[in-house]
């Protein structure tokens, strides 16, 4: 990348990362009867099934978060954004727990292939999608994640062998939902800051795509984008949620904000397994 160009996104990075406080949220519902959530699966027409990550919000709309690559089209190993095919906006997606479809509001891959994005960690690691809840949905929405709380904000992984904590929802768990949560450790980080490689007990599957990541704070750093067979086997990487939302609001999105959850964090992966039976 171009020094100047790095000058250039390093400013949006700190406007996008201020506009990152949490809107204020008119009466989420109850975190034990909300249906849409942090870790309820999404199934977009004519892709594939995911978990979905976080809630956000943009004005007075409701958005839940995905992978990027959740609507993508092409062969499994097409990972690079700037380049890889994909579904358009607009596109409906289906929400479990939801009455009506949601919509394919942001893609991060699409938005890098209009920007012409040529930086090799943003093209590789930019993964996430932004899915508008129907308007008739919202009032089923609770932005804490299931077994743990939070998140309390958007933030850092920590240092290498950090704790971090998730909950993915593959079907290929069959309804068995004391898989769910998962505990690890941060290995390492890429140059730039893009990607995070952990390590969690279980590792994330095929299904747990776009599953959000929690630090030991129960600060939301990360999105689930890849499951690694070398040279890290078992191991996944996460792209960096600050950044990929300092993006969208640098990109024609602007006024994304994560929504906190009304539970407090507690990162207790006994409790979480219990909780989720």
């Amino acid at each position: 990348m171009r020094s100047s160009t790095r000058a250039i996104f390093a400013t949006a990075l700190a406007i996008g990362v201020a506009a990152l406080t949490p809107a204020a949220a008119s009466a989420w519902a109850p975190a034990d009867q909300a249906t849409i959530h942090p870790g309820i699966q999404t199934e977009t027409e004519g892709s594939g099934q995911c978990t979905a990550n976080f809630i956000f919000t943009r004005g007075s709309d409701t958005y839940i978060g995905q992978a990027a690559h959740c609507a993508g089209t092409g062969a499994a190993t097409d990972t690079n954004g700037c380049d890889a095919a994909s579904l358009p906006l607009g596109t409906r997606v289906n929400l479990v727990g939801a009455n009506a479809t949601g919509t394919l509001a942001y893609s991060s891959w699409l938005t890098m292939q209009a920007n012409g994005e040529t930086d090799q960690e943003t093209c590789d690691y930019n993964d996430i999608a932004l899915v508008k809840i129907d308007a008739a949905d919202v009032s089923k929405v609770n932005p804490s994640v299931p077994g743990y709380g939070g998140p309390t904000g958007v933030g850092s992984p920590g240092g290498t062998g950090a704790d971090v904590f998730s909950y993915g929802n593959s079907s290929l768990r069959a309804g068995i939902t004391q898989l769910s949560p998962k505990q690890g450790k941060l290995i390492s980080s890429s140059p730039g800051g893009w990607s995070h490689t952990v390590y969690t007990v279980t590792p994330g599957i095929p299904g747990d795509s776009g599953s959000g990541f929690l630090s030991a704070s129960g600060a939301a750093f990360g999105t689930l984008s890849t499951v690694a067979i070398a040279p890290l086997a078992g191991s996944n990487g996460v792209g960096d949620l600050s950044k990929e939302l300092a993006y969208a609001n640098a990109h024609g999105f602007s006024g994304t904000a994560l929504a906190t959850g009304t539970e407090p964090f507690e990162g207790n992966i006994v409790g979480a397994i219990l909780g989720a039976g």
